[in-house]
């Protein structure tokens, strides 16, 4: 990101005095391009092949720009050059947007506790349906010819935390991959991505609370849903919990800007500098 943006934060300036001994790079039409200037925007300790290649993206783009406004400037009426309106509100909406920002950070309470997204969960189900399905899953790979598979199948389908413990030392040792996902939801396109099947495919080879497929390399892949809701109906609460907080930190930055803003108002009439005549 931070390359892509060196790149496009091209701007043509007429220079008319450098620093002696400045190394002039590139001009296009009146406006010209020093080292100075094509250093201060590739950044260092780049390879030599990869400094080379920004530069030339940065000066090409620096001289279209160049160009374009050149003619601009050329073509367009001095009415149609003035942009004072424009830069002034741009000016304006950039000075209102920090100065909200800053009131934002100073006064947001970013603690969001569990009774509360508990509350709005219960009273936005409709807010939570599923697009695709999620479960609490533990997902095994092994051999197709492993002799403890069957051993495994039933050790990872228990309940009791010793036997999940045993399957995991047994796992260890032998499987390829073994996991539970720390006992999180998981979304089933991710974990077909993660096994590196279709997903489609993946979910027809569901069984009940099994899943079973074997895959073209000869390992035998085993998921076992401890819990599992299907799509179309509203995500469990852990599943949807991110998504709650954020919402509801959401609206409370909505009504701080909302407050802000009538309490400017409402000061500006109180010092008499708002006035509707």
């Amino acid at each position: 990101m931070l390359l892509l943006v060196a790149v496009g934060s091209v701007s043509c300036r007429f220079v008319t005095e450098m620093v002696k001994g400045d190394e002039l790079i590139a001009q296009a039409g009146k406006y010209k391009l020093f080292k100075s200037e094509l250093d201060a925007v590739i950044p260092s300790g780049l390879p030599k092949e990869d400094s080379i290649a920004l530069a030339g993206q940065y000066i090409h783009r620096w001289a279209s720009d160049c160009v374009f406004t050149e003619i601009a400037e050329e073509k367009l009426s001095k009415e149609d050059q003035d942009v004072s309106a424009e830069l002034e509100e741009y000016r304006k909406s950039l000075l209102k947007f920090r100065y909200e920002q800053q009131f934002i950070n100073e006064r947001l309470d970013t603690a969001v506790s569990r009774a509360e997204m508990e509350r709005y969960y219960e009273a936005h189900p409709d807010k939570f349906i599923l697009s695709d399905p999620v479960a609490k899953v533990v997902y095994l790979r092994i051999s197709s010819d492993s002799p403890i598979t069957d051993q495994l199948r039933k050790l990872m389908s228990s309940d009791n935390g010793a036997d999940l413990l045993q399957a995991d030392t047994l796992a260890y040792s032998t499987a390829l991959k073994y996991t539970d996902f720390d006992g999180d939801w998981v979304a089933m396109p991710n974990l077909a991505r993660e096994v590196g099947i279709d997903y489609g495919s993946w979910m027809s080879y569901k069984k009940d609370n099994w899943l079973e497929y074997t895959a073209e390399d000869g390992t035998l892949n085993i998921a076992y849903f401890r819990e599992y809701t299907p799509a179309g109906k509203p995500a469990p609460f852990e599943y949807a919990a991110p998504q709650i907080k954020d919402i509801i930190i959401s609206t409370r930055k909505l009504a701080l800007t909302a407050t802000l803003e009538q309490d400017l108002l409402n000061e500006a009439r109180d010092n008499n500098k708002f006035v509707i005549y």
